[in-house]
């Protein structure tokens, strides 16, 4: 795993060379400092490995192995990148690269929508409702993700907002410039809402929702053809302990550890030399 020098515990969520290689050109480089001061002295790979060690495993930033960087050192660099967009910027990089990797187009021609409903801490924030159906004090997820799994946009938002409310604003920044290919989004009924499918026919007018419903009689969770990918990308994204629960003081963060457990899913996708428990399937969707 390209370990070879490395006087500290190897952990599961460590970068292979090859990981390393994909990911390090997306790092923003350092700000020119014209007054002179002190350079970066980081080490990015160490920083990116913390984090990512942080979001699997949950622990508390004030309470990182000491194998790893402290807090002083990588609380900065995170939170700079939740800022400025640079998770983003990864995760939409790593994205079209893996679709390529898996022989489609960069940008897709479907994706799917839905929510999760996660539980708070009680440091979490105003950002809390209750979600009357799942009986859940706390927030929800708003994904939506391509027919591969790989989110494409993700919101957080209190648990009591209506998931066609909600779509209104995950959908707002997602441009149909950006993806020129996308024609269908699959949802289940929850998304079939007048207000959103006004909004699609006034400013995304090639879109329209596919919403499917589960056969009359069903009980219980009934995967639905292409809508059930999104449900295996929440069971994707809850496999680090970060996301068990939703730890985080603001929804920028929440957003920022969604983002960070993608871009770890889709480095194991492009080197699966790295941690199986994010391998796809070779037949996936």
């Amino acid at each position: 795993m390209g370990q070879e020098g490395l006087s500290r515990k190897i952990y599961p969520s460590d970068l292979t060379d090859e990981q390393w290689a994909i990911v390090e050109p997306l790092i923003p480089p350092a700000k020119p400092r014209p007054r002179g001061g002190r350079p970066r002295e980081g080490d990015m790979r160490e920083v990116l490995k913390t984090i990512f060690s942080l979001n699997r495993s949950s622990c508390q930033w004030d309470m990182r192995p000491h194998e790893v960087l402290p807090k002083s050192t990588v609380y900065d660099y995170g939170a700079q990148w939740r800022d400025d967009g640079t998770w983003a910027k990864m995760v939409k990089a790593l994205r079209e690269r893996t679709r390529v990797a898996a022989g489609r187009e960069p940008t897709p021609s479907a994706a799917c929508i839905e929510s999760q409903s996660v539980k708070t801490t009680e440091g979490g924030g105003p950002e809390r409702g209750e979600d009357g159906g799942k009986k859940i004090n706390g927030r929800k997820r708003h994904l939506l993700v391509e027919t591969l799994g790989l989110v494409l946009a993700v919101l957080m938002t209190s648990a009591s907002l209506d998931d066609g409310v909600a779509a209104l604003i995950l959908l707002g920044p997602v441009h149909a410039h950006d993806f020129p290919r996308l024609v269908t989004i699959f949802a289940d009924a929850k998304y079939h809402h007048h207000a959103l499918e006004a909004w699609l026919a006034a400013h995304r007018a090639g879109w329209h929702f596919a919403v499917q419903t589960c056969p009359e009689g069903t009980k219980g969770f009934t995967p639905l053809a292409k809508r059930w990918v999104v449900e295996r990308t929440n069971a994707w994204h809850g496999r680090p302990r970060r996301n068990s629960k939703d730890d985080e003081r603001s929804v920028e963060s929440s957003t920022a550890m969604m983002q960070i457990s993608n871009i770890n899913l889709m480095l194991n996708r492009l080197d699966p030399c790295g941690c199986p428990e994010f391998h796809y399937r070779k037949n996936a969707a």
